[in-house]
Order: structure tokens, then C-alpha cells, then sequence
């Protein structure tokens, strides 16, 4: 993993984009339509060489890649773990991603990882924490990393910023850029009562170089109130479908990914998923262009 892979892809297109699973390659590579570009977990690719290298070299060769981050707990209260970041530019280095993304949440406690993304309050203190650690982030990559809104559950009483506020602070005191996942939006909404196009209307839109799309579970909490889980093990909703045409409308087309990571279907189910957003994104664009 030494020597950078040479291809011509500096940047994402502003077209449809897929999670990278293994068990794809071979229809990736034989009939990828409609998707222009995939993104890899940069965890499962931190290991010295093997098929799954192999694999992303020869997809590199066709397909510009973004990296995305699960693990970093860019919120955590402790230090950030030099030896993961270490592993993290190896890989950044050798694939030389369009971009690099990471959650807006914290997932370890002293030296154990959790399998969770958990939240943060959006206090003073929080602000200037992941800052400092989005700063670490970026020199230690020599790159400007996007930083992704999670999925909520609950909210912090002690919280003194809006979420869209929050990382409006982060990008003007880092430089770096953001990452909407707009299904986390609707589930946050959702399970905190909030209108999810007033958070658009609100959200920090320049600052955005990459979107998300996946599927929830439903629940119910304790009271019978819909819960809903952010699980991206099923297709996109009709409602997220809807905020994701709003939010290109106001956007412009970004790129724009389809993630499925539990109960991983067939190519061509995900390709219909991509398809969808596509068409989306190719309406945009003839508006864009009237």
C-alpha cells in the first residue's frame, strides 16, 4: 500500500454514488449504471494488502472514491487515537480519495470502542473540543475532511446551539466541509418532533460537499411514539425521498450517496436505489441550467 494509486479522479461528480460492498465488484465493474462514483468505510481497509486492495485498485481505476470515517469518535472527551489516524492516512494516501468524512458523534470510552455513534450537546465547551479535533484530523491527513449530522434519539437539556448552528461553528473555525445525510435528518426529526424542512431551510447548505441517503427501521419508545432507527438495512422511504427532492432543489446537485450496510441486497437493487436519486439529481441539473 506504499506507492499512491495513479488515477485521474480529483473529485467527486455531482452524480449518484453507492456504499462499496465486496460481493458487488464483479457487477460494479461490469455494468455500474447509473452509478459514477463508491465510497468505502476506511476501517475495513486499514489492513496491509489482500483481495479487498486489489479490488479497490482496480475500481480506482474507473471510479473516483470517498472515504468515510466510523471511527475516529471525533466527539469523544479523550484524545484522539494517533495510531488510528496513522492507519487512516496510510489508506488516505495510497487510495487518494476525492474526500474524507467522519460522524459528528463520539463512539469510545477510555480504551473501549462502542458500537454505537452517540451525540453530543452543542455547548461552548463541545464547539471548541471537535474543533480542536477536526483541526488534529485535517494537518494529521494533510486534507480537508466533511463532517456528517447524526442521527438523534434524544437531546440535551444542557445544549445551547441548534445542531445546524453547531456545525456552522465548526466549518468557519476549521475550513472543513459537511456531509448531509438527509435520512438522518427525517429520523432525528422525527424522534425529536421537529420540522425536517425547517432544519434544511436552516442548515449551512455552502458548506455542503456531500449527501446521504439510506433506510430506517420504525419503533415505537416507551410512551408509543414513533421511534425511528437509523439502521440502512432497507430501501429510502417516500417521505426521505421527498426531503432529499427539497433539499437538492436548494442545493444544486451534489454528490450523492445510497447507503445500505446491513442486509446487503443484490446489485440491482441498490442500482434502482441509485437510479432514483439520479433522476432526481438530472432534474436539478436541467433546472440548474434553464
Amino acid at each position: 500500500m506504499n506507492v499512491p494509486l495513479q488515477h485521474p479522479f480529483r473529485k467527486l461528480p455531482s452524480a449518484t454514488g453507492v456504499g462499496y460492498k465486496p460481493q458487488h465488484f464483479q457487477a460494479i465493474m461490469d455494468n455500474p449504471a447509473p452509478v459514477e462514483w463508491l465510497e468505502i468505510h476506511a476501517e475495513n481497509y486499514m489492513g496491509q494488502g489482500g483481495r479487498p486492495l486489489a479490488q479497490l485498485r482496480a475500481l480506482a481505476s474507473k471510479f473516483a472514491f470517498s472515504v468515510h470515517g466510523v471511527g475516529l469518535s471525533i466527539g469523544s472527551e479523550t484524545d484522539l487515537d494517533v495510531d488510528h489516524l496513522d492507519r487512516l492516512k496510510t489508506l488516505c494516501d495510497w487510495l487518494q480519495p476525492a474526500q474524507f468524512s467522519e460522524h459528528l458523534a463520539w463512539s469510545t470510552h477510555d480504551s473501549h470502542f462502542l458500537n454505537d455513534l452517540l451525540p453530543l450537546p452543542y455547548t461552548k465547551d463541545t464547539l471548541t473540543l471537535v474543533a480542536n479535533h477536526v483541526d488534529q484530523v485535517q494537518n494529521h491527513l494533510g486534507r480537508t475532511m466533511l463532517l456528517e449530522n447524526p442521527s438523534s434519539y434524544l437531546a440535551f437539556a444542557e445544549s445551547t446551539f441548534e445542531e445546524y448552528d453547531f456545525l456552522d461553528q465548526i466549518t468557519k473555525r476549521t475550513g472543513c466541509g459537511l456531509l448531509l445525510d438527509v435520512n438522518n435528518v427525517f429520523v432525528s426529526a422525527t424522534n425529536l418532533n421537529y420540522d425536517p424542512r425547517a432544519y434544511i431551510d436552516a442548515f449551512p447548505i455552502d458548506s455542503v460537499k456531500e449527501i446521504h441517503l439510506g433506510g430506517h427501521d420504525e419503533d415505537e419508545d416507551s410512551d408509543g411514539a414513533p421511534l425511528l432507527i437509523d439502521s440502512h438495512g432497507r430501501e429510502i422511504v417516500d417521505p426521505v425521498w421527498a426531503l432529499y427532492d427539497y433539499t437538492i432543489a436548494k442545493t444544486g446537485p451534489v454528490p450523492t450517496l445510497i447507503e445500505w450496510d446491513t442486509d446487503v441486497p443484490d446489485w440491482t437493487v441498490l442500482a434502482d436505489e441509485a437510479m432514483r436519486a439520479d433522476t432526481i439529481l438530472t432534474q436539478q441539473s436541467q433546472v440548474a441550467a434553464q
